[in-house]
């Protein structure tokens, strides 16, 4: 154990927060831009030696300066880090890495899920979580000819509707996956009440919770991969060797995504899926969206026109079970969150 103290680094810690910047470019990378807590390893004369972070159940942006390099100093950031997630509840923790620094966390309690190409691995404190996942999935395996749909649905739309209608028709059973991690404006509870009452109406649609590692944009990290373009095709490609897995368990043989004519960085990812999942035998289709009015239905102007209280454009976009939702009290403080959020359109 060193004779430095490890503190917490508040976002107003102007000083505090350049010198981790530093180090962290010092190791190529930059400050993720999805923290929730940032702590420094400071020296005698108030110095930032050693950082690492937090965000949600994940670790990451971790740096060492380069005069305190096999001191052991990562280790106790790592140590820090993981007590600070055990006060917060967060028993089961995950961390993406560089191919180069793996078995350095594979050393301290880590194990490797999966890994893209030689650029990064997805790690989980847990030697059997993501397998005990899959038997748990594997236990609702069915026969036939099996889909499978990931949504966030935040919150779910006519569109979304739309295309669950297009692939269990398509399919003996289709497994929707809800993304189950609390990255939205609307909590997941309530997405995957809104997903489950969406549904109802079609038998041989089975809904799931995603669970940890079914990753979306906001907890998928960007700070050591070199441009967006990267990140995209990165995180596409964990989804496909995560989702491989699943599929293989469950008796998958298609997956169904929606086209995104307005985002150019889910049409990327969607691209990526359909050229890398039939590689794995399994097929990829991209149904086009629903519209109203000639545009696609977006959850993006579905949650406009809930920051402005404005119900009446919403009977076009959203089914009966989630207006009805909309209406309760449940989903007054989503209401509040939604206005107090500014921006709420997500590309």
């Amino acid at each position: 154990m060193s004779d430095y103290r490890i503190s917490r680094i508040a976002p107003s810690d102007r000083r505090g927060l350049a010198q981790v910047d530093a180090l962290l470019l010092q190791e190529g990378i930059h400050r993720d831009a999805n923290l929730d807590y940032i702590c420094g390893m400071y020296d005698e004369d108030y110095n930032v030696v050693a950082t690492g972070s937090c965000f949600g159940n994940t670790l990451r942006c971790f740096a060492v300066s380069s005069a305190h390099q096999g001191e052991g100093l990562l280790n106790e950031i790592i140590s820090h880090l993981i007590q600070i997630q055990y006060e917060r509840g967060n028993i089961h923790l995950f961390l993406y890495t560089k191919i180069s620094t793996a078995r350095f966390f594979g050393d301290l309690g880590f194990y490797e899920i999966a890994r893209v190409d030689d650029r990064l691995v997805f790690m989980e404190n847990r030697k059997n979580g993501f397998a005990n996942y899959v038997t748990q999935l594997a236990k609702n395996r069915t026969e036939g000819h099996c889909g499978a749909l990931v949504m966030n649905a935040n919150p779910f739309t006519l569109g979304h509707q739309y295309l669950v209608e297009k692939a269990a028709a398509e399919c003996d059973t289709l497994h929707l996956f809800i993304v189950s991690e609390d990255a939205s404006l609307v909590p997941f509870s309530i997405r995957k009440k809104l997903v489950v009452d969406g549904v109802a109406h079609l038998p041989n649609v089975i809904c799931h919770d995603s669970g940890p590692y079914m990753i979306s944009n906001a907890t998928f990290p960007s700070y050591f991969l070199k441009d967006e373009a990267t990140v995209i095709e990165s995180h596409a490609k964990l989804d496909v060797t995560i989702f491989v897995r699943i599929a293989q368990a469950m008796n998958i043989s298609a997956r169904y995504v929606g086209e995104e004519p307005t985002s150019q960085v889910t049409g990327i990812y969607n691209q990526i899926l359909s050229q890398t999942l039939p590689a794995n035998g399994i097929d990829c289709r991209i149904i086009p969206r629903k519209e109203s009015g000639g545009k696609a239905i977006s959850a993006s102007t579905v949650r406009q026109y809930i920051q402005n209280e404005d119900w009446e454009p919403l009977k076009e976009l959203v089914p009966a079970t989630t207006l009805a939702a909309m209406t309760g009290d449940e989903f007054r403080p989503v209401i509040d969150r939604i206005r107090k959020a500014g921006n709420v359109v997500h590309y």
